[in-house]
């Protein structure tokens, strides 16, 4: 990251160094944190952080979503908080402007047809670079059969991997607790062969990186959500610009797909619910218990289990 550089420079620099220091990531914030501070040395603003300022810097770009602005808009009032103990003068800005809905958008969830696809298109992403293929299939394959993020994919290293037993070791994840996650046959014979052509690739790779691009080095998280992007394009699931599935909802239909299994093979899915988010990694209950109703189908296998055994269906 540059240096700060606006009328609010000092204190920004504090304020990352602060919340670093005690034991935060605070990767997002801190980039949104340099776009408010280009935003205010762009327009040479040298008066005190406002409510206006904020709400313009929240509001200035085009086509975001009112998540996104309320976003941007808490990360710079929580600044103006740790602002105004250096800078009394600094009016406290309004918690209740732009808040997030509290309702999450409906999940995109593949189907059985459209997973096939985007592997299709990403082990023949390229003609030239057979292994950016087998790269990127893999991956893809990985978090549509384990549910990981894509930062989690994105950080695996090596001994992170054992090939043997087909167990991942997922260190510091959203929540910086470790987990163990166990993956199918068929996805340990993926990752081999992957592991099997990126050494013949690259014998000499110092990166301890388990997926590495072709520059030899591990994958940004931007890079990776770009390439599942144009596969969801070349796959006719996205058009343009438009709105469409993302990495993350390789997640949601993971978690669909495994509790649509559960309710055919009859098993009791609420009792199964907490094992699922130990796997998956979520802190909150609710966080796995909002897949139960993504989709019809998995509504209607509930509905038929619940009304069986005079229960309600859960919301």
């Amino acid at each position: 990251m540059t240096t700060f550089q606006s009328t609010f420079a000092k204190h920004l620099a504090g304020y990352v160094r602060l919340r670093r220091g005690l034991g935060l990531k605070f990767k997002e914030q801190e980039r949104m944190l340099h776009a408010f501070d280009q935003f205010v040395a762009e327009r040479d603003y040298q008066g005190p952080l406002t409510q206006e300022l904020a709400l313009e810097f929240a509001t200035a770009k085009q086509g975001i979503s009112l998540n996104r602005s309320a976003y941007r808009y808490q990360v710079v009032r929580h600044f103006s908080d740790y602002l105004a103990t250096f800078v009394p003068s600094t009016p406290r800005l309004d918690s209740t402007v732009l808040r997030r809905p509290r309702t999450r958008p409906p999940a995109y969830i593949f189907t059985e047809e459209q997973l096939g696809a985007l592997l299709h298109e990403a082990i023949h992403v390229s003609s030239y670079n057979p292994l950016r293929g087998i790269t990127l299939h893999a991956m893809v394959g990985l978090a549509a059969s384990t549910g990981m993020r894509l930062g989690e994919v994105v950080r695996l290293d090596k001994g992170d991997v054992d090939l043997d037993s087909g167990v991942l070791l997922i260190k510091q994840t959203k929540f910086a607790k470790d987990r163990l996650v166990p993956v199918h046959s068929s996805a340990r014979e993926i990752l081999c062969g992957y592991a099997a052509a990126r050494d013949a690739a690259f014998p000499y790779a110092s990166t301890p990186a388990f997926f590495i691009n072709m520059f030899c080095k591990r994958f940004a998280n931007p890079t990776l959500q770009g390439a599942f992007l144009d596969l969801t394009r070349r796959s006719g699931m996205r058009s343009g610009r438009d709105k469409g599935p993302s990495f993350h909802s390789l997640r949601h239909s993971f978690a669909v797909r495994r509790l649509i299994a559960w309710y055919r093979a009859g098993m009791d899915v609420q009792a199964m619910l907490p094992a699922l988010a130990t796997y998956m990694g979520h802190v909150h209950y609710t966080d796995t218990a909002y897949y139960l109703t993504a989709t019809a189908e998995l509504l209607g296998l509930a509905a038929e289990k619940f009304q069986a055994g005079g229960e309600e269906v859960p919301s």
